[in-house]
This record gives structure tokens, C-alpha cells and sequence, in this order.
């Protein structure tokens, strides 16, 4: 394998994709034993693997520089060419379903896998692949158009993320006109930003409404693989988390606004968690990268086999550049078994997270893929998958030396508030999102009440100092998951819980870690709930587990609190 850069990327021609597939497919009907029906099945996916290879690679490096033409109009490409590779899907899955072979296909590959092609069977019309060229096309647009913004504030050009940065120091004048200048940079785009959310909902409900589904919100579920719950489960577990999380986190923001001096705790005070400034990482993105290379070998042998790997074909792009995507993520490289991690340093402890969360979706892809016979079993569940990367977050912790020095420590309390108090925002996210789409014909107006009243009801202590953009509920269109990836936010919420049940596990001196390489193990073998069984982890829509999460952290909270120096020593 080459390193990424060096890679080359060459556009699939539809035509003889399907052509060979379809060849394929005719001789999968008619194989005489289970060997030759499975090779030429086998023949299919890894084909459909080279086309996701190739947009794979061409999204990245979209991502890398949106400004880049080359890529832009590869993505434009892809866009219009993935709704289209939905019919040869279908098709495959309709003659595996019907396989003289299907037992023994489902004693080689799991149930789950068979059960997960049938649900995915009602996903796919002809009806649809138009809706969804245009969906995409939509998405791309919101990226570019979030990706463009950037402002000069002290001397530096910032993006988003730049100015997020500023929001982190200890100066509050500082800190109030990054944020002023953030507000304004939304509010600058917000008709835009309203336009294209207003034309991705309608579009996604024409998709739900063409596949016989009476709503989005009864289409997203079964799209997301939640075969084992539903809508009414996740507003009760909301609802368990504003009944049992959102008081122990006011209590948390409370305290820190007494350690900050200020009398109300406004938006741009909340990640400030100590007065003198957050703990901040020490060396230049590559030295911060050898630093996790070095971490990776020390926690186990299967985490330092894998960082190597993605050292030596330098699988990451860590660094903030004008016209790059925002955010993170970890994608792969599914022909060649490649994870690719991509973020946004920006000088805060939020880079070291990347280098744990980003990499713990990395590594599982890459355990998973080198024992999984199928490449669509390699991940799970959302669900499940953002436990594999909340959870490395947490087993980091005992490395974070190299990373802060003497303030390690306060990089270890600031992370597991942070951690636990993003729970009502996340679940806040998600109660947005269902109220957009049961009100389908709702507008701008409408999603900035929705949002107000939702923060309201969730995280009771959120203030911005009067300005009136996002005290009209404008916060709402920071996300880009509500965007891109709609429906997802809750995920990370329910993965958080089980994140925080493994740190438990290891404080109390259990294999939590042998439980955290069976679930990587496991990939997409099975359901959600029968993958958190057989790895022995709680379920966390139960309300049981909720309430037990929120007195776990309340307590661990104070147990970290009084490893910083010159934080009130108070053990609950």
C-alpha cells in the first residue's frame, strides 16, 4: 500500500460496474453448490468496495480543500452515481434472500447480516435515486457553504473552529467577542443555511413518503439499522436523561461559575473550566502525533500495531486550513483496508480528543476488517460505534502525561465533565430533529422555537448574553449533523453511557479492556442489543442505567477534581 498522498484515485465508470455485476449476479442465480454461489457473491461486494474505494478517496480530499475544483466536481460526480448504485444493491440482496444457499449464507455470515439485507430491501425504489442525487447535492452545498466562512479576529484569519479556540481563554473579553464574532458569522449564512435545511427536509420526506413510510421519523429508524427499538423508547430515555443527567450537570456549571468569579455562566464561559485557562497540549501536530504513535504501543499490542500503520501510510490530516471541511471524523478506505482520520487542530485539548476518539472509530475498523468476511460487517450500529471511540477517549487517560505535563490532571476532570454534560445537548439535538420532522410543513421560525424551547427543557442553564440571534433559538444550525447525518446525534448519547460503563469497569479493577476488544471484535455481526449482551455491557435506554450514570459521574467528578491543584478537595 502507498501512503495516502501518493495514492491514485481514478473515477469508476458506472456502465461497467454494472455490466460485471450484473454478469455476476446471473451466475450467483444458477450456481450449483454454496462454494460457487459464495465466490461470485464475494466477486459482487468486492466490487462494490473498489466504486466506495474511490469516492472514499475522493471525499477526503474534498474535504481537504473544498476550494479544490478536481475534487469538487469528482464529488458532484459521486453524488449523482451512489443513488444509482442502490438498484444492483437491491438486486444483490433480493437474490441472496431468495438463495437456494441462504442457511448456510447465514451460518457463514450471521443472521444479523441477512436480516439487516431484508430490512434494507424496503429502502430501495427506483422512485427514490433522483430525491437522493438531489439530497446529496444539497449536503455538498451546506458543506461548502460552512466551510467558506472565516473572519479576521486578532490578528488571524479564523474559521469556526479558530474562533472557538479564542473561546477558551481566560480573558472573558476575549472570550465574549470570539464568540460575538462566531454568532455573527452564523447569522451572516443563516438565510442559506435555513434554504437548504428547508429543501434537505422536504426532500428526505418525498424519499420516506416514496418508499411507503408515513413519516420521515418512521423511515430513519429502519435507515439507521434500529431494528430493535423505536421512537417512543428514545423519548423515554430523553426524558431519563433530563430527569436524571441535566440536574447533576447544573450543579456542575454552578460550581464552575463560582470557580470562574462570575455571577451567570454565559455560553462562551462553558468550556473555560478553570480560571487560569484549560489545559492546553504541548508540541506542534506532528509531535503530538508521534506522542499518541508512542501511547498506542504502550496500551496494547493490537492498538500499536494499528497506529503504526496509520503513521507509516499517513492516514490523517490534522491541521486547519482555510476552505477545509469543519469538524472530524474517521472514514475507510474499504478496498484496502484503511482507516482515515481527519479533523481541525486548533491548539486545545480538543486535538488530543481527536487523536482518541477519531482513532478509537480508526482502530476498530481496523481490528474489525482484518476478521470480518464481509466488509459491510465490519462496523456496527452507530450506537455501538461511537462507544468504540468514546470509550478510547476514557482508556487514554492514564497516558495523558505526555500530552499536558503537570496539567494533566485538569485535562482529565475538564474532559469527563465535558464528556458527561454533553449528554442533554446531544439529546437535545435528537428531540429537535423529531419535533422538525413531525411538523414537516414547520419553517425557520418554526426550528428556532423548536430549538429554544428544546435547550430550555434539557439544559436549563444555557445564556447568550443577549444576543439576539441565538437567544432566538438560532444554535440549532451549528450542527452539522442535523445536515448531513440526520438522526445520528442521539447515538453519541447512548454510546456516552456505555463509554462512562466501561471506565467503570476498569476503576473497579474488572477486564473492561478485553470487554472493549470483543466489541471491536465483533463489528456488525449481530444487532445492538445482542452485541451489548454478549460484551457484557448495560443497556443504556433503560432508566435504571441512566440514573446509576449520572451518580457514577457525580462522584468520579469529585474524585478527579481533587487531583487538580487548587480545586476544593470535596469527595460526595
Amino acid at each position: 500500500m502507498e501512503k495516502f498522498r501518493d495514492i491514485v484515485y481514478e473515477r469508476p465508470f458506472l456502465n461497467t460496474v454494472r455490466k460485471q455485476a450484473a454478469a455476476w449476479l446471473n451466475e450467483f442465480k444458477k450456481a450449483g453448490s454454496f462454494e460457487e454461489a459464495d465466490g461470485l457473491f464475494l466477486n459482487i461486494q468486492k466490487k462494490l468496495e473498489e466504486v466506495m474505494t474511490q469516492n472514499t478517496i475522493a471525499y477526503i480530499r474534498n474535504t481537504m480543500d473544498m476550494s479544490n475544483p478536481f475534487y469538487d466536481d469528482e464529488i458532484s460526480f459521486f453524488n449523482r452515481l451512489m443513488p444509482k448504485m442502490m438498484l444492483p444493491i437491491k438486486k444483490t440482496g433480493e437474490a441472496l434472500l431468495k438463495s437456494p444457499f441462504r442457511s448456510q449464507f447465514e451460518e457463514k455470515y450471521g443472521s444479523h447480516m441477512l436480516k439487516d439485507t431484508e430490512e434494507q430491501q424496503k429502502l430501495i425504489k427506483l422512485s427514490i435515486v433522483f430525491p437522493s442525487i438531489r439530497e446529496n447535492e444539497l449536503c455538498t452545498d451546506y458543506s461548502r457553504t460552512a466551510a467558506s466562512c472565516s473572519t479576521e479576529f486578532m490578528g488571524e484569519t479564523c474559521n469556526f473552529y479558530g474562533l472557538l479556540r479564542h473561546m477558551q481563554s481566560p480573558d472573558r473579553a476575549e472570550r465574549k467577542a470570539a464568540f460575538e464574532a462566531w454568532a455573527g458569522l452564523y447569522e451572516g449564512i443563516a438565510p442559506e443555511l435555513e434554504t437548504q435545511y428547508g429543501r434537505l427536509v422536504e426532500l428526505r420526506c418525498i424519499i420516506a413518503n416514496r418508499l411507503g413510510f408515513k413519516s420521515y421519523i418512521d423511515y430513519v429508524y429502519p435507515s439507521r439499522g434500529r431494528y430493535d427499538y423505536g421512537p417512543d423508547k428514545v423519548a423515554e430515555f430523553r426524558e431519563a436523561v433530563r430527569k436524571y443527567v441535566t440536574p447533576v450537570c447544573e450543579r456542575m456549571y454552578r460550581e464552575q461559575a463560582d470557580r470562574l468569579g462570575i455571577d451567570k455562566l454565559q455560553w462562551y464561559d462553558e468550556d473555560l473550566v478553570f480560571p487560569d485557562g484549560n489545559a492546553r497540549p504541548i508540541g506542534t501536530p506532528e509531535e503530538l502525533t508521534e506522542k499518541a504513535r508512542q501511547m498506542y504501543e504502550e496500551m496494547s499490542p493490537e492498538t500499536g500495531e494499528f497506529f503504526d500503520f496509520m503513521t507509516r501510510y499517513e492516514l490523517y490530516d490534522f491541521v486547519t486550513r482555510e476552505n477545509k471541511h469543519l469538524g472530524g471524523y474517521c472514514t475507510f478506505l474499504q478496498d484496502l483496508k484503511a482507516p482515515f482520520i481527519f479533523s481541525n487542530f486548533n491548539g486545545t485539548s480538543a486535538d488530543i480528543n481527536v487523536l482518541t476518539h477519531e482513532a478509537g472509530h480508526a482502530f476498530q475498523a481496523y481490528y474489525a476488517s482484518r476478521r470480518m468476511p464481509l466488509h459491510s460487517m465490519t462496523g456496527s450500529t452507530s450506537e455501538v460505534n461511537e462507544i468504540h471511540s468514546m470509550a478510547m477517549e476514557l482508556f487514554a487517560y492514564p497516558y495523558m502525561e505526555r500530552f499536558f505535563g503537570a496539567d494533566t490532571d485538569k485535562y482529565r476532570y475538564a474532559h469527563f465533565i465535558d464528556a458527561f454534560r454533553s449528554i442533554p445537548y446531544l439529546v437535545s439535538v435528537d428531540e429537535f430533529q423529531h419535533r422538525v420532522f413531525a411538523e414537516p410543513g414547520s419553517g425557520p421560525s418554526d426550528w428556532r422555537r423548536f430549538w429554544k424551547e428544546t435547550e430550555q427543557k434539557y439544559m436549563p442553564w444555557r445564556s447568550y448574553d443577549g444576543n439576539e440571534f441565538l437567544e432566538s433559538g438560532g444554535f440549532w444550525m451549528q450542527k452539522q449533523h442535523v445536515f448531513l447525518y440526520p438522526f445520528y446525534y442521539v447515538d453519541y448519547a447512548l454510546a456516552q453511557i456505555d463509554a462512562f460503563a466501561l471506565y467503570r469497569k476498569q476503576l473497579a479493577g474488572e477486564d473492561a479492556w478485553g470487554s472493549y476488544l470483543k466489541l471491536c471484535g465483533m463489528g456488525g455481526k449481530y444487532g445492538y442489543f445482542e452485541t451489548l449482551e454478549r460484551a457484557g455491557i448495560p443497556m443504556p435506554l433503560d432508566e435504571d442505567t441512566v440514573k446509576e450514570t449520572a451518580e457514577f459521574a457525580e462522584k468520579q467528578a469529585e474524585v478527579l477534581k481533587a487531583k487538580v491543584p487548587g480545586l476544593r478537595e470535596k469527595i460526595v
